[in-house]
């Protein structure tokens, strides 16, 4: 693996933490599925790691599109 330029590598399971952190457990799950992403190419949280995006590039696009949940979460 080549450096990214930010240098910060994230696992699927972290993201999924950072997920239900800033969401709750009621909200995360439907969230991962059903709530499409602009910065994603319209894409889910599933269909983005599905089509190989990594966990720290949709986290970057979570937290652009919604500050306020995961402000406390970065």
């Amino acid at each position: 693996l080549e450096p990214r330029a930010h240098n910060f590598y994230m696992r699927i399971s972290d993201l999924r933490e950072r997920i239900l952190l800033s969401f709750g457990p009621q909200w995360a799950p439907s969230f991962s599925a059903d709530i499409a992403l602009s910065e994603l190419g319209s894409k889910s949280v599933n269909e983005a790691l599905a089509a190989g995006h990594e966990p720290d590039e949709i986290w970057r696009a979570l937290c652009k599109a919604h500050p306020e949940q995961t402000a406390p979460h970065k």
